[in-house]
C-alpha cells in the first residue's frame, strides 16, 4: 500500500482532520477536565463555527478576492460566533450540575443541527434573507443562496491546509495552558475541586465558570471552521455534528485523562490514525481499536497501572539524577 502511494494520499487527507480533533479534545477538555463540568453539546459548537465560518468565506467572495485573508477572518467570525453561542447557553445551563448539564448541553448539539437543516439563507443587493423554505427568500436577480436547508453550503473553497492546522492547535494550546496557569485558570480549579470553599473566599462562581465554557466553546468554532474548508460541501449531519461526534470528543478527553493536555493530544492522534492504519485488517479492525481503547483506559485510570507507572517515573529520576552526580 506504502508502494502504490495509496497510504501516502490516505495520510495527507488525515492531516487537517487530525488538527481538528486535537483542538476538540483540548478545548472539551477545559470544560471537563479544568472546569469539571460534563459537557456533550461540543458538536453543536463545532457546528455554528463551521456553518458561521462558511457562511462569511461565500458571502465575502467579490468583496474580498483573497482567500487566505477572507479564511482568517472566518476563522476569527465561527470563534466569536461559537463563543457568543456559549455565551448564551451557559448563562441559563451552568446554573445545572452533572448528569442534569450533560443532557441540556447534548440537546442543545441536536437543536442547533437540526435548526440548521431546515434553514435557507441568501443574499441579494438588499443584504441576508432567511427563511424555512427556498421559495420564500425572494431574492432579487443576482442574489445567492448560500445555505440550502439539508444540503447545507456548497461550494466552500478549499482553504485549510496542515500548517495552518498545526498554526490553530499550537495557538489552543497557548490559550488553554496560559488559562490554566493564569488566576482565573486556578480559581477555575478551585471552583471543580471545592465549589463552596471557592465561593467563600470570594471567587465569583458565574463569572468564571461561563469564561472557561465559552472560551470553549470559541475554540470548538475554530474547530469547526477548519473542517469546513478541508470539504467542498458542508451539512449538518449527525454524523458530522450528532450527538455521537460530542461523545467522540469526550472519549479522547476521558482515555487521554481528564484535566491532562497532553493526554488529550495523544489520544485524539491515536484514535484518528488508528483505524485508518488498521484498515487493511478489515476483518478485525474494530476488534483491534476496541481493545486499544480498553488498554488506553486500564493504563491512563486503573490504580495499579498508576501506581506502576510512577515506579517506572521514580525510577528513571533516580538514575538521570544518578547520571548527572
Amino acid at each position: 500500500m506504502m508502494a502504490t502511494g495509496h497510504m501516502t494520499s490516505l495520510m495527507k487527507g488525515l492531516l487537517v482532520p487530525l488538527c481538528m480533533y486535537v483542538i476538540l479534545a483540548v478545548s472539551l477538555n477545559l470544560t471537563v477536565g479544568i472546569l469539571g463540568e460534563l459537557s456533550l453539546g461540543h458538536a453543536g459548537f463545532m457546528c455554528v463555527g463551521a456553518f458561521s465560518g462558511a457562511f462569511f468565506t461565500k458571502l465575502t467572495a467579490e468583496a474580498i478576492p483573497n482567500l487566505q485573508v477572507r479564511f482568517i477572518l472566518a476563522l476569527i467570525i465561527g470563534a466569536l460566533v461559537a463563543a457568543l453561542f456559549g455565551i448564551l447557553i451557559g448563562i441559563p445551563v451552568l446554573r445545572l450540575r452533572g448528569d442534569y448539564l450533560a443532557i441540556v448541553t447534548l440537546a442543545f448539539g441536536e437543536i442547533i443541527k437540526n435548526v440548521i437543516n431546515v434553514l435557507y439563507v441568501g443574499a441579494d443587493a438588499n443584504g441576508i434573507h432567511i427563511a424555512m423554505k427556498k421559495a420564500d427568500l425572494n431574492l432579487q436577480e443576482g442574489g445567492q443562496v448560500i445555505i440550502e436547508g439539508a444540503k447545507g453550503i456548497t461550494g466552500t473553497p478549499k482553504a485549510a491546509t496542515f500548517a495552518i492546522g498545526i498554526v490553530l492547535v499550537l495557538l489552543t494550546l497557548f490559550i488553554v495552558l496560559n488559562l490554566m496557569n493564569s488566576r482565573s485558570g486556578r480559581a477555575i480549579m478551585a471552583i471543580r475541586d471545592n465549589r463552596i470553599a471557592a465561593e467563600s473566599v470570594g471567587i465569583n462562581i458565574t463569572k468564571y465558570k461561563l469564561m472557561a465554557f465559552s472560551i470553549s466553546a470559541s475554540l470548538a468554532g475554530v474547530a469547526g471552521v477548519l473542517y469546513a474548508h478541508n470539504l467542498s460541501s458542508l451539512a449538518a449531519t449527525p454524523k458530522s455534528f450528532g450527538y455521537n461526534m460530542s461523545i467522540m470528543i469526550l472519549v479522547y478527553v476521558v482515555l487521554g485523562g481528564i484535566g491532562n493536555i497532553r493526554g488529550s493530544i495523544i489520544a485524539a492522534v491515536i484514535l484518528t490514525l488508528l483505524p485508518e492504519l488498521l484498515r487493511g485488517l478489515n476483518n478485525y479492525r474494530m476488534l483491534i481499536y476496541a481493545v486499544v481503547l480498553i488498554v488506553m483506559m486500564l493504563f491512563n485510570s486503573a490504580p495499579k497501572a498508576i501506581a506502576m507507572r510512577e515506579r517506572i517515573m521514580e525510577k528513571f529520576r533516580k538514575k538521570n539524577a544518578k547520571e548527572a552526580a
